[in-house]
């Protein structure tokens, strides 16, 4: 299968998730990725704020201010391709933007540098266990993760993991996925899905 039909095929099954089920699978997938020692010693998280039918990242976003920590959420340029990180202290300091997505308002947030982002929480559609990831099709991941440094996860449904998924020679794997069941620990995994 190509990314568009696999991206076609897992956001069905997500759109036809039950919303309690939803928010219930959400919240435990956040649970295992906040007893994780890379969440607990992080200073700075970065987030996409999600929208239906991805997982509910806002409960992720309130833990975090909670638990002390600095939320920096994306801005995307859509002209480029580019994006920016930006702190968020409250759900008031974002906006909608194209395709109904919540964003950053430039006029009430600072901008926060890729050296300052200790955990990327890196969104996606489909995942192999090997941690490479088929998006929405934008590509502003594969942008940003080039010279990222800091530690890179995923939070998504154990639907979402697929025996693998095509890769191209730019793609990035993230280090860790976290589902509603477990952990997967994709370091020294190979695009084939084997470990290396």
């Amino acid at each position: 299968m190509d990314k568009k039909e696999i991206r076609k095929n897992i956001l069905d099954a997500l759109d036809s998730m039950d919303p309690e089920e939803h928010a219930a699978r959400s919240l435990e997938a956040i649970r295992r990725l906040r007893s994780d020692s890379r969440y607990r010693e992080a200073g700075v998280i970065g987030v996409t704020i999600s929208r239906f039918p991805e997982l509910d990242t806002r409960p992720l976003v309130q833990a975090a201010w909670e638990d002390g920590k600095r939320v920096a959420a994306p801005k995307c340029a859509p002209s480029d391709r580019s994006m920016q990180f930006r702190y968020i202290r409250s759900y008031e300091e974002l906006e909608t933007v194209y395709m109904d997505l919540q964003e950053p308002a430039e006029n009430r947030t600072m901008p926060a540098g890729k050296q300052e982002i200790d955990l990327l929480v890196v969104p996606g559609v489909a995942y192999s266990e090997s941690g490479y990831r088929t998006g929405f099709g934008g590509g502003y991941y594969d942008r940003y993760l080039v010279q990222y440094s800091g530690h890179k996860v995923s939070l998504a449904f154990e639907k979402q993991l697929c025996g693998e998924v095509p890769v191209e020679s730019h793609d990035i794997p993230v280090d860790s996925i976290f589902t509603e069941r477990r952990m997967v620990d994709c370091r020294g995994g190979s695009p084939d899905g084997n470990r290396l």
